[in-house]
C-alpha cells in the first residue's frame, strides 16, 4: 500500500495539561489541533482529546476510506483510551457513557467552512445512561436529538434538496411546534424530544435507506471521514480559492471529549475576543447562552447576552431596552455568574500574553466548571488588525518587526476604499437598527437568496441569518444584513474576516422568502430596492448614501511610516492621469512606474486628432495631426509631473494597434468620415487596412514607434517641453522614457536614436536642458534573454509581466477566462497566472532579465509595472530579485510598501 513517506505519528493527544503536539505544528496538527495542544501543555483546562494530522487528510484523499482506518485504527483506540481515562467514563458504554465531538482544524482558521459532529456516541441505549448520570432526562433526549441531527446532515448527507426547501430536520420541528403550539426549542418537553428522535431516524432510513448507525464505532469513522471529505465541500473550496489557500494542506480532524453547555441553569457556552474585533479596541468582549450548545449562539437562533457588564449595558440602549429589563432578562455573565467570568477573563489574558495577538475563544460552563474548547487568531476587520498591531507594540508585547508581520497585506484595502459622507448621513432615513458586526459602508439592491446575489451591480444580501452555504453570495454582496444573530454569528465572523460591511440582529426586520420582501413597521420594502448599512453604527438606511475618501492617518499613518523603515524595494504607481497621480502620492508612492500614454488619446475630445493622424496619407498630414495633440499630451504630462514633483515618472510611448482608435460602426464611420471631409470608403479602407488576425502579437509598441517616426517624435517632444516648463516653474522632474515591446536590440536602438535626437533639438530650442533616462519594457521573452545586450543602451527595465505572461504561457489575456476556472478546478494551476506571478515559468525569465541586464550594467534600475506589481507573493518575489521598485495602482501602493517591508524582515530572520 502506497502511503506518505516520512509519516512517524498520525495521531497527537492533549489533555490534563499534558500534549504530544504544540503550537509550532500548525502545519501538521492544524490551527485548532496545534492551539488545544498548546492551551494543555500551559495549564488551560481543555477538555481532552486527540488530533489526527493533516497528513492523515493527503492519505485519506490518496488511498480511500479503507486503507486509512487500517493505518490510524490502533492509535484512535489507544488515544479513545487515554480519554476514558481522563473523564473517567466509556465510550460506548451505557451506564457510563462518554460523547465526543468531532471537528475539523485547518492550518488556517476557516470559519464554518468545514463539518463538525457533537454528542457522538450516544444510542437508544446510551441516552438513558447518559439521563440517569447526569439525572438530566431533559439534556440526554436533546443531546441524542442534536446528534442525529447533525450527523443527518453531515455524514449521511441529509440536506435540503433545493433552496426552496428548509432543512428535513427543521421541517419536522417546525411541525412538532406548530402541533403542539411552542415557539423555542427550549419549550419541547423530554417527550417531544423522544418523538423528535424517532422521527428523524425515520426521515433518515426513507431519504437513505439504511437505518442510523447505532454502533458508537461506526458513528466515529463516520464522522472522521465526513470532517476529511469537507476539505473538498463546496463551500471549503470556495472559501480556499477565494483567500489563495493550497488545496494540499487537508485539514486535521479534532476528537474531544464532550462538555455541556445545556445541562441547566448552572451551564452555558460562548464566545470571546480579547479585544474587539471591530474597531481593536482592547476591551474584553463576547456573547454566551445560558443552557445551551456553541452551535446556538452562533446561530443566532436564540439572542446571546453580553459578557461584560458594559458590554450588556451598550447592547441594552442599542435594542432600547432599559436597565430593569437588561438585568431581569439579559444579564452579562459578569453579573451571573462572577467567578466564573472572572476566571475566563483571567484565561482570556494569559493567552493574548502567550500568542502575542487578540484571541478568539471558545468556552463552555458544565454544571459550574468552566472549559475552553478552542482559541485561534481572532478574524478582524482591516481597521482593527492595524490598530491591534499597533497597540500591541506600544504595549511592548510585540517589537517592531512583529507588528509588521501580523498584518495581512490584502485586508489593508479595506481601508483604502470609501466610506459614508458625514453630511449624507446627516440626511439618511434610518429604518431600522442592528448590530455593528463588521464595520463599513454598503449600498446596494436587497436580494434575498445568496445564489442570486450577482443579479445587480451592486447587492445587499438580506438573510434571517447565514449559514456557510452563502458564502459565495456574501463574498459577492456589497453588505450583509441579519434579522438573527449577535457580534459572533457565522455572518458576523465571516463578514469580518472578508472585511464586508455587516449588521446582524436587527430583530425589527420581517423577512419573507417566498414573497421575497422585507417588513419595518408598516413599511415594506421589496427584492431590487436600495437600502445602505453603517456597519459602524448598526443603522439600516432607506435608499442610497454618498460615499467619500477615507482618511489615512492615525495608527494607519504610524504603520506605513514603519513600512518605510524597513521597505528597501520601493513602490510606485502606475497613473494615466493627475488624479491617480495625486492618489497615490497620498498613499506614499515614490514616483509613477508606468503612464500609459494611449490612455489620453480616447478622451472626447482628442480622439478625433487621432483617428486624423491614423487615416492621414501622406507624412504632412500625419504630422498635422499630431500637432494638434502635442498640447494636450504636454498638459498632461505637466499636471502628472506636478503631482509627483521630485519623484521619477516613467512614461511609456504609444503600445497599442492602431485599430483600436478607429471606428468600427458605420454611424460612427459616417460621422468621422463627415469631419474630415473624405468619403465613407475611405474610413471603410482605412479600417480594414488596420485589421489584424493577431493585434497583440501585430503592429504595436515599438513596431509603430519605428513604422512611424514622428509619432515616438511628437510624445518626446510633449514629455521634454512639460518637464521643461516645469523647470521654469521651479518644479523639479524627472521624466523616463519607456520603449515597449521590444524583443530586438536594433528596435530600442531605432527609438533611443529618436528619442534623443528629439530631446536634443528641444534642448537647443530653449537653451535649457533636463536629465532624463530611456530604458525599455521587458515583456517578450526574447527580450529577457537578450537582456544583457539591450542594458548596454538601456537606462532601465521594466518588466511588464502582464505580456509577458500571456506570451510565455501562450494564453490570450482575453480568451483565458474560458478555460482558466476550470484549469484552477481541476488543479492543472494552482492560482490565475494573471493575478498572481508564475514564479516558476514567468518569474524565471524575469529572473534572467534582471541578471543578464545587470551582469552588463551593475546598477541598472529593474522594476515591474504589470498588476503584478501589487499582489502580495509577487512583491516579495520582486524584492527576492533584487527590484528596485514595484510599480501598481493607486489603491495597492500601501499594501506593496508593507509587502516589501515584510518581505526584508523576512529574509533577515
Amino acid at each position: 500500500m502506497e502511503i506518505l513517506d516520512n509519516v512517524k505519528n498520525r495521531v497527537y493527544r492533549f489533555g490534563n495539561k499534558a500534549a504530544d503536539g504544540s503550537s509550532e505544528m500548525r502545519n501538521l496538527l492544524g490551527g485548532k489541533g496545534a492551539n488545544l495542544a498548546e492551551m494543555s501543555a500551559i495549564g488551560i483546562p481543555v477538555p481532552p482529546g486527540f488530533t489526527i494530522t493533516t497528513e492523515v487528510c493527503t492519505e485519506y484523499n490518496l488511498l480511500g476510506k479503507d486503507a486509512v482506518v487500517e493505518l490510524i485504527k490502533e492509535d484512535v483506540e489507544k488515544a479513545i483510551e487515554n480519554i476514558e481515562s481522563l473523564m473517567g467514563a466509556k465510550f460506548g458504554d451505557q451506564e457510563n457513557p462518554l460523547l465526543v465531538s468531532v471537528r475539523s482544524g485547518a492550518r488556517v482558521s476557516m470559519p464554518g467552512m468545514m463539518d463538525t459532529v457533537l454528542n457522538l456516541g450516544i444510542n437508544d441505549e446510551v441516552v438513558l445512561g447518559l439521563a440517569k448520570k447526569t439525572n438530566n432526562e431533559q439534556f440526554a433526549w436533546d443531546s441524542y436529538r442534536r446528534f442525529i441531527q447533525m450527523y443527518g446532515g453531515v455524514v449521511l448527507g441529509m440536506k435540503p434538496e433545493s433552496k426552496d426547501d428548509i432543512d428535513p430536520f427543521e421541517e419536522i420541528m417546525e411541525h412538532l411546534k406548530e402541533k403542539r403550539g411552542i415557539q423555542l426549542d427550549t419549550e419541547f418537553t423530554i417527550q417531544d424530544l423522544k418523538d423528535l428522535v424517532y422521527d428523524f431516524k425515520d426521515a433518515v432510513k426513507k431519504r437513505t435507506g439504511h437505518d442510523f448507525p447505532t454502533n458508537p464505532w461506526e458513528q466515529l469513522w463516520g464522522a472522521i471521514m465526513a470532517v476529511f471529505n469537507s476539505w473538498n465541500g463546496d463551500r471549503a473550496v470556495y472559501y480556499r480559492n477565494m483567500h489563495g489557500y493550497p488545496a494540499d494542506w487537508g485539514t486535521a480532524v479534532n476528537v474531544q471529549a464532550m462538555v455541556y453547555g445545556n445541562m441547566g441553569n448552572n451551564s452555558g457556552t460562548g464566545v470571546c475576543f480579547t479585544r474587539d474585533a471591530g474597531t481593536g479596541e482592547n476591551k474584553f468582549n463576547g456573547e454566551y447562552l445560558i443552557n445551551a450548545q456553541g452551535e446556538d449562539v452562533v446561530a443566532g437562533v436564540r439572542t446571546p447576552q453580553q459578557i461584560t457588564k458594559i458590554g450588556s449595558e451598550r447592547w441594552a440602549e442599542l435594542a432600547k431596552i432599559d436597565e430593569v429589563e437588561r438585568i431581569a432578562n439579559y444579564p452579562s455573565l459578569e453579573e451571573l455568574m462572577p467567578d466564573i467570568f472572572d476566571e475566563l477573563n483571567g484565561y482570556q489574558q494569559i493567552l493574548e500574553n502567550h500568542y502575542c495577538d487578540m484571541q478568539d475563544m471558545e468556552f463552555t460552563i458544565q454544571d459550574g466548571k468552566l472549559w475552553i474548547l478552542q482559541t485561534r487568531n481572532g478574524k478582524r476587520t482591516g481597521a482593527a488588525m492595524v490598530k491591534i498591531a499597533m497597540d500591541l507594540l506600544k504595549e511592548g508585547l510585540i517589537n517592531e518587526q512583529e507588528a509588521l508581520l501580523q498584518i495581512e497585506p490584502n485586508k489593508l484595502d479595506e481601508l483604502l476604499h470609501p466610506v459614508f459622507d458625514p453630511n449624507a448621513l446627516k440626511r439618511a432615513h434610518i429604518i431600522a437598527q442592528g448590530l455593528p458586526a463588521s464595520p463599513g459602508a454598503a449600498t446596494g439592491k436587497i436580494v434575498f437568496f445568496a445564489d442570486e446575489a450577482s443579479k445587480y451591480k451592486s447587492s445587499i444580501l438580506v438573510r434571517i441569518e447565514t449559514s456557510p452555504e452563502d458564502l459565495e453570495g456574501m463574498n459577492i454582496a456589497k453588505g450583509i444584513l441579519t434579522a438573527r444573530g449577535g457580534m459572533t454569528s457565522h455572518a458576523a465572523v465571516v463578514a469580518r474576516g472578508m472585511g464586508k460591511c455587516c449588521v446582524s440582529g436587527a430583530g425589527a426586520l420581517k423577512i419573507n422568502y417566498k414573497t421575497r420582501t422585507l417588513t419595518v413597521g408598516d413599511h415594506e420594502y421589496h427584492e431590487g430596492d436600495w437600502i445602505s448599512l453603517n456597519g459602524s453604527t448598526g443603522n439600516i438606511i432607506e435608499g442610497k448614501v454618498a460615499t467619500m475618501e477615507p482618511e489615512l492617518s492615525g495608527e494607519f499613518g504610524e504603520l506605513m511610516k514603519l513600512s518605510d523603515k524597513y521597505g528597501i524595494m520601493k513602490v510606485r504607481t502606475n497613473a494615466d492621469t493627475p488624479k491617480d497621480a495625486k492618489i497615490a502620492r497620498n498613499f506614499g508612492a515614490d514616483g509613477i512606474g508606468l503612464t500609459r500614454t494611449e490612455h489620453m488619446f480616447f478622451e472626447v475630445d482628442r480622439i478625433k486628432a487621432m483617428r486624423e493622424m491614423i487615416l492621414a496619407d501622406t507624412l504632412k498630414e500625419r504630422k498635422q495631426a499630431l500637432d494638434e495633440l502635442l498640447p494636450m499630451q504636454r498638459e498632461d504630462f505637466e499636471g502628472i509631473f506636478e503631482a509627483m514633483e521630485g519623484k521619477s515618472v516613467t512614461i511609456r510611448l504609444l503600445d497599442p494597434p492602431l485599430h483600436e482608435f478607429v471606428p468600427h460602426q458605420l454611424a460612427t464611420q459616417k460621422e468621422l468620415a463627415e469631419q474630415m471631409h473624405i468619403s465613407l470608403q475611405a474610413v471603410k479602407n482605412k479600417v480594414a487596412e488596420l485589421e489584424e488576425f493577431n493585434p497583440m502579437l501585430g503592429h504595436r509598441g515599438c513596431r509603430l514607434g519605428n513604422t512611424y517616426p514622428e509619432i515616438t517624435e511628437m510624445q518626446t517632444r510633449a514629455i521634454i517641453e512639460a518637464a521643461l516648463n516645469l523647470k521654469e516653474r521651479g518644479i523639479i522632474c524627472k521624466p523616463e522614457i519607456m520603449v515597449p515591446l521590444i524583443g530586438t536590440v536594433k528596435e530600442f536602438e531605432m527609438q533611443e536614436q529618436i528619442i534623443r535626437n528629439t530631446a536634443n533639438i528641444i534642448f537647443k530650442e530653449r537653451n535649457d536642458s533636463v536629465e532624463y533616462l530611456v530604458g525599455t519594457m521587458i515583456e517578450i521573452p526574447r527580450a529577457a534573454l537578450m537582456a544583457d545586450r539591450i542594458a548596454e543602451r538601456a537606462d532601465f527595465f521594466s518588466f511588464g509581466t502582464n505580456d509577458l505572461t500571456q506570451m510565455t504561457f501562450g494564453y490570450s489575456r482575453d480568451d483565458a477566462g474560458k478555460f482558466l476556472p476550470i484549469y484552477i478546478d481541476k488543479g492543472i494551476l494552482q492560482v490565475d497566472p494573471f493575478e498572481v506571478l508564475d514564479q516558476e515559468g514567468v518569474g524565471q525569465l524575469v529572473k534572467i532579465g534582471t541578471e543578464r541586464g545587470r551582469s552588463t550594467k551593475p546598477q541598472l534600475k529593474v522594476g515591474i509595472c504589470g498588476e503584478h506589481g501589487g499582489e502580495p507573493s509577487s512583491v516579495e518575489f520582486c524584492y527576492r530579485t533584487g527590484m528596485n521598485y514595484v510599480s501598481c495602482s493607486p489603491y495597492r501602493v500601501p499594501i506593496a510598501r508593507l509587502v516589501s517591508a515584510q518581505a526584508a524582515i523576512k529574509a533577515s530572520l
